[in-house]
């Protein structure tokens, strides 16, 4: 369902104004974008990429796309802000695809001519895939989680998808979810204690069957 732009803060007008004078090839509004919604976004491809040098790098990459398809934003379809995180989640996610992709090249020299003890290079090196056992407990983890995501309500999965995956403040899923700041607090306080109480008894449970 479409949120009605009355319902709107003063921010996503402003950000859906800017938008539209960048569409017609507004410098200035594109710079003033960019400042009021650059940390954000830079905080969003963060959490995913955590290589600072990168994440930096599809910023640039995300606001070039911004530039270039400002024309895609439709107010009757979303917010500003969340147009512009998804462009950002979207961006530093094909840039793990990307680095996962590079071909890794070693050196055939079976020592570092620079290391005087002579190490064979290739016995430093380590793998960055998880391990079987990493693996395991990953995979693990995954189903407890999922698991314990059914127990909240509607309202606490909206709240902890949007801030987990698209990287939303409080004021931001409020703003989202046309909702008073202090009801959205809540419902992500009492989601966060429910999923630690319920992985907390999984883990329990699984020790328990495994003693």
């Amino acid at each position: 369902m479409s949120i009605r732009n009355e319902d709107w803060s003063e921010r996503s007008r402003e950000l859906a104004r800017l938008l539209a004078r960048v569409k017609l090839g507004d410098r200035e509004a594109f710079a003033a974008l960019y400042r009021h919604t650059s940390a954000h976004l830079f905080g969003v491809v963060l959490r995913i990429n955590r290589d600072r040098a990168q994440a930096e790098e599809v910023l640039q990459e995300v606001y070039v796309k911004v530039w270039r398809s400002a024309q895609g934003f439709d107010t009757m379809l979303g917010q500003p802000l969340t147009w512009l995180t998804r462009i950002a989640r979207n961006g530093a996610i094909d840039s793990l695809r990307r680095r996962q992709a590079e071909p890794r090249t070693v050196s055939t020299a079976q020592e570092d001519p620079d290391d005087e003890n002579g190490r064979d290079m290739l016995n430093s090196l380590a793998s960055e895939d998880a391990g079987p056992l990493q693996a395991l407990l990953q995979a693990s983890e995954a189903r407890r989680l999922t698991h314990c995501m059914q127990d909240l309500s509607r309202e606490q999965q909206q709240c902890i998808a949007l801030a987990y995956y698209q990287g939303l403040s409080h004021a931001e899923l409020a703003e989202h979810l046309v909702q008073p700041l202090g009801t959205v607090k809540s419902w992500v306080r009492r989601a966060l204690v429910a999923l630690k109480s319920c992985l907390v008894k999984a883990v329990e449970r699984e020790t328990a069957k495994g003693g």
